[in-house]
């Protein structure tokens, strides 16, 4: 009891969120609150004026009027309750919660015992209103959260800015963003320089400067100077649409405590019902005097305490919890499912540039050849490398130097994990690794210093040219995400497709157990596959359309989504907003206290509901102790599903 005690008190405040969210930023949803809770309290009222009259043994009182006076407060909240259940026994669902509320409280106007009958009704009813509002509370902050797009865009046409609905919006036009107006599109920054609020993507509010040339996404707020951007997808396309339809999504994807939940009551119910009648029938052969009365009342009580609300309710509260949570702090998680698996994940593996590493190269040095140019060998890659999106490819082709304008090319082949193949102003060109030159049989010559860094090899007319270096940055908040996981005692593997040299350096630096280098997409898929076969949960993170068979067959997938390809972001299990690694052991610590959560309701309904109910069968309990034992407990149950909505996750 004391226990249950410290739990009241630990979520009053709980409670009292609650009990005041219709009357806090709900202001369009309260009059359908009010309507919602106008039964109840009209039950309610009519309930304490009947208890009272009996109390004091009012002469009026008595026979067909208690009887229309207890009718009168039983019906406003049981109808709904007897209106479901014959609904699902019409479906075939004859044994639901509904059917035992409505068996158990008929059973009790059987018997007389009017106050309980309301009292069970009364009580299942607020139960049933503080779930509705929790949910729509979580909901209500996920979709705050994720989807403030204006409605409407502010777009330049000659020279005049007007005012056009978002979503009429076309590809190419320009929309002028004022201070602390907030992005509906996703474009591409125009003016020289902006700084944005990300937090609606993130979950983070630190400003974030974007350079001309840049991507800007829907649900940035603009924090100091006027921006003009550059329209690059549809309002439906945008990558906060996307998101928010995979929140909207989230639930459809069970967990397997969730499932098992359900299919749990599915056969429990029924058993049930068939307890309470025995409870009732057999002591007429073992007890005399048999009273039907009292034993029809026991088992009444039998079937409320047993009615399994508190396990359908607050488990799946619980979850979608674990989901709101996530999704403040910038991580979407596309089911239930993938809560319970991360909260189980024994190795992460990352891939390393755009993951663990910025993405965003810079050219260090350009070699070439006594007898090249360097000006035209640079104009032939830029030319070739203008026809990849990959980090290097744009390092490149964005290189300042006085090379001049691209080339014609033609037949521009991607060669998987090794680079690039093209015909460029007659020349066949190779651009890539070394891997790429040793595929062609082309010897080359790089220095054993040179060798460690990440370098792209040229090759014009099946002849070693040169080489550009190039340098990637760490994240400045990956060396915070291994060693949160090393507290953990997750192991962390990187697997790339850059050097070896480099990719050592990399997991040297940052403390990675283990690292793979000169991977080919489908060697990461190898890679993965054997440490599954080592019956080890794994949880890969990455951020290209190459990553994308690897995230697929992991137990679960984490893209990054504020850079990476659309293929990674759609077929991830997990979806991290801002690209920070830190956010990986985050969702690992939501996974892990959503599973506490469900498990303390779940250990909570069946301790107290056991314990009520033997007491019951033994005639110790009234129907008093039946209510609290089921929406009492189912009550608590919710209170307890919403902490985590409240709890702090971050690094």
């Amino acid at each position: 009891m004391s226990a249950l005690i410290i739990l009241i008190e630990q979520n009053m405040p709980n409670f009292v969120i609650l009990l005041f969210t219709a009357m806090h930023d709900h202001t369009n949803h309260i009059h359908s609150y009010i309507r919602m809770l106008l039964p109840a309290c009209f039950s309610f009222i009519l309930l304490l004026a009947g208890i009272l009259f009996d109390h004091f043994n009012i002469d009026f009182f008595q026979g067909s009027l208690r009887i229309i006076w207890f009718s009168c407060a039983y019906l406003p909240v049981g109808i709904p309750v007897i209106r479901e259940a014959i609904k699902y026994a019409l479906e075939g669902d004859s044994f639901t919660e509904f059917s035992l509320m409505a068996i158990a409280t008929i059973g009790a106007f059987c018997i007389g015992e009017y106050p309980e009958a309301v009292s069970v009704m009364l009580f299942y009813s607020i139960g049933e209103f503080f779930q509705d509002l929790a949910v729509k509370r979580a909901e209500s902050n996920i979709k705050d959260l994720i989807d403030q797009r204006p409605d409407t865009v502010s777009v330049r046409e000659n020279g005049e800015t007007k005012e056009v609905k978002a979503k009429e919006v076309a590809i190419g036009t320009i929309i002028h963003l004022k201070p602390g107006d907030r992005l509906a599109l996703d474009g591409e920054l125009i003016s020289e320089k902006a700084s944005f609020n990300t937090s609606a993507l993130t979950g983070e509010s630190k400003p974030d400067t974007k350079q001309k040339g840049e991507n800007v996404l829907a649900g940035m707020i603009n924090l100091n100077t006027p921006a003009e951007i550059k329209v690059t997808r549809l309002y439906e396309d945008s990558k906060l649409s996307k998101i928010l339809e995979l929140v909207q999504e989230a639930t459809q994807q069970k967990a397997p405590t969730e499932l098992f939940i359900r299919k749990f009551a599915h056969y429990y119910t029924p058993s049930v019902v068939v307890v309470a009648v025995l409870i009732c029938v057999l002591p007429l052969l073992i007890v005399h005097p048999y009273v039907f009365s009292e034993w029809l009342y026991r088992a009444l009580i039998f079937l409320v305490i047993s009615c399994p609300c508190a396990l359908v309710i607050s488990i799946p509260l619980s979850y979608f919890g674990g989901i709101g949570a996530a999704s403040h702090h910038g991580i979407l998680f596309k089911g239930s499912n993938y809560l319970d698996l991360m909260a189980s994940i024994q190795n992460v593996v990352m891939d390393k540039t755009g993951t663990l590493t910025k993405g965003v190269f810079e050219v260090k040095k350009i070699a070439v050849q006594p007898e090249t140019d360097e000006n035209y060998v640079l104009i032939l890659v830029k030319t070739l490398e203008s026809h990849s999106s990959h980090p290097i490819a744009t390092a490149i082709v964005s290189y300042k130097n006085r090379a001049g304008n691209l080339l014609i090319s033609k037949d521009v082949e991607e060669i998987t994990g090794c680079g690039l193949s093209g015909v460029i102003d007659g020349k066949k060109v190779l651009a890539g690794n070394t891997k790429l030159l040793d595929k062609f049989r082309i010897s080359y010559n790089i220095p054993p210093e040179d060798g460690s860094e990440t370098i792209v090899a040229i090759a014009i007319d099946n002849k070693f040219a040169g080489y550009i270096i190039l340098g990637d940055q760490l994240k400045e908040d990956a060396k915070t995400a291994i060693d949160k996981l090393k507290e953990m005692g997750i192991k962390t593997t990187m697997l790339s497709g850059d050097k070896d040299t480099v990719v050592q350096k990399v997991a040297q630096t940052l403390g990675i157990d283990q690292a793979f280098g000169n991977l080919l997409p489908e060697d990461k898929v190898s890679k993965v596959q054997a440490i599954i076969h080592n019956n080890e949960t794994v949880a890969f993170v990455g951020d290209g359309i190459n990553d994308a068979p690897v995230i697929a067959i992991s137990h679960a997938g984490i893209a990054m989504g504020g850079l990476g390809s659309d293929a990674a972001i759609e077929i991830a299990d997990i979806v991290i907003q801002n690209d920070e690694p830190s956010k990986i052991p985050v969702a690992i610590r939501i996974g892990k206290a959503t599973s506490t959560i469900v498990w303390q309701n779940i250990v909570m309904a069946f301790s107290i509901k056991l314990a009520v109910l033997a007491l019951g069968a033994g005639g110790l309990a009234t129907m008093w102790e039946a209510v609290f034992a089921d929406v009492g407990v189912a009550l608590l149950a919710i209170l307890n599903a919403m902490r985590i909505q409240r709890k702090k996750f971050n690094i």
